[in-house]
């Protein structure tokens, strides 16, 4: 079943496009056309953000309480809900997520954290009265930003959506999204409980379109912030032209976090942790920890142990709850994991994976691969592949451990394997990285998310993310 729209999601209405383009939506694992939908032009950006501007200074939103905003959230959140399997299954349909990832992540999470940001706005304190060394008073206030322009990539559409929409609504501003064109379907299904959540028009906006048009948003004259999740590379552009125009920018990008295994480890809970740690979404995450750390006692232990795992993995159609590995998101992306591959058999030892499926004809398939005997200054261990490809890279000592895991141009995720908590604790302190876990790794709603170096600026999630949609302004009380 094709699923076709005609209309853009605008000013609170389902309005016709200005251009007659088309984005087609195709299927990862079939690789036949599932749907479409317009394709936003420039003049579309220009009405978005002229109804979000309006919104923000004229409308209901404008004058409305902190707490009024937390309702609407919550009855967002409430319709969310509701869309649950649906948001779901739309996201695997177009880039491969297997079933189980989505509920977890693209319905279950995506909920609670919108009403993590609807109780955030219910008990935000707006203004703070300080007492000032020079006698007199000082009113702190915190107001929205502004309109953001908010760039969403395919990889995690719904959830990577709600960490913008979130806090950005929480503090009352209004914001314009551009999904990617690989994953739009479920824009509209957001966009269906937007309208049942009866926000103000202008409030959310949605122009779905490329990269050309990204640009476009991210340089707008009546674009305040802008909140981009996606490459390095794409990440400097928009942080170039965001410091020409002054313009505040929160940048989400790349990840090569590594997997620390202490010689106490647990190797069980190592290898039950694999799928979520280091494969999440066939890989497909920027926090996956695709460089695994083994000390040299353990070695050989380890790498059989991995390998034989990852051998196992359900390799198939990402709506089959038994699938563990589904395919790439598209085609062109594929043909980068496969070149990564390529380049690995000729700079380690290849022990699991290294094709394609042999009983896959259809979809963008990748086996899920494992290299040992890597060394840290690979192009393998040192660059984002992006899908399901492991490097095992061999240590001496603990000091060596975390040389290796900081001798990266990124700094987004990791992780610390040990018994001991507490030397897993102290090891963890010493990895340059935004997040890392300690036997495990999921993002915490209540905490900062976001990474250092390469991995790029600004923090989303946790209370910190609502600063960053944020002004401040002094106002000093002097008689």
């Amino acid at each position: 079943m094709q699923t076709h729209h005609q209309t853009l999601f605008i000013d609170g209405e389902w309005i016709k496009p200005f251009s007659s383009n088309r984005i087609e939506v195709i299927s990862a694992t079939t690789e036949e056309v599932i749907g479409s939908v317009p394709e936003g032009s420039e003049a579309d950006i220009d009405r978005a953000v002229a109804a979000a501007r309006r919104a923000l200074k004229e409308s209901a939103w404008a004058t409305c309480s902190p707490a009024e905003r937390g309702e609407a959230l919550n009855r967002f959140a409430d319709a969310l809900e509701k869309r649950g399997a649906k948001l779901a299954q739309a996201v695997s349909m177009q880039n491969g997520m297997p079933i189980n990832t989505a509920d977890q992540l693209e319905s279950g999470y995506t909920v609670a954290l919108m009403r993590y940001y609807a109780a955030l706005a219910i008990n935000m304190q707006v203004e703070e009265s300080r007492a000032s060394p020079l006698g007199f008073n000082t009113l702190v206030r915190r107001e929205p930003i502004g309109v953001v322009g908010a760039i969403i990539p395919w990889n995690f559409p719904v959830i990577l959506s709600m960490m913008k929409i979130g806090p950005a609504l929480a503090a009352g501003c209004t914001i314009v999204l551009k999904p990617s064109p690989g994953t739009v379907l479920d824009s509209y299904i957001v966009a269906e409980a937007a309208e049942e959540a009866k926000f103000p028009p202008g409030v959310i906006n949605w122009v779905p379109g490329g990269r050309e048009l990204g640009a476009y948003l991210v340089s707008h004259p009546g674009i305040d912030k802008v909140a981009f999740t996606g490459s390095t590379a794409a990440g400097r552009s928009i942080a170039q032209a965001c410091g020409k125009l002054l313009r505040p920018v929160s940048l989400e990008l790349g990840g090569k976090s590594a997997a620390i295994i202490l010689e106490d480890a647990n190797l069980d809970a190592v290898l039950q942790g694999l799928p979520s740690v280091s494969l999440t979404s066939n890989g497909q995450a920027c926090f996956s920890c695709t460089r695994i750390l083994v000390p040299s006692r353990r070695y050989k232990e380890i790498v059989d142990a991995i390998s034989a795992t990852v051998s196992s993995y359900v390799v198939g159609d990402p709506l089959d709850r038994a699938t563990q590995i589904g395919p790439m998101g598209s085609s062109i992306h594929r043909d980068r994991v496969e070149g990564y591959i390529a380049k690995g058999k000729s700079e380690a030892k290849l022990v699991a994976g290294g094709g394609r499926p042999s009983d896959r004809t259809r979809g963008w398939f990748v086996q899920p691969t494992v290299f040992a005997d890597v060394s840290n200054s690979s192009t393998i261990a040192q660059e984002e592949i992006f899908g399901p490809v492991l490097s095992i890279i061999r240590y001496h000592d603990e000091n060596e451990a975390v040389r290796i895991a900081n001798d990266s141009a990124y700094g987004l995720g990791g992780t610390v394997w040990s018994v001991d908590h507490e030397r897993a604790l102290n090891l963890a302190r010493r990895v340059e990285s935004g997040t890392i876990g300690i036997n495990g790794y999921m993002p915490d709603l209540n905490t900062p998310f976001g990474g250092v170096k390469a991995s790029g600026l600004g923090r989303e999630m946790g209370p910190e993310s609502v600063a960053a949609y944020q002004q401040l302004k002094s106002i000093y009380l002097l008689g």
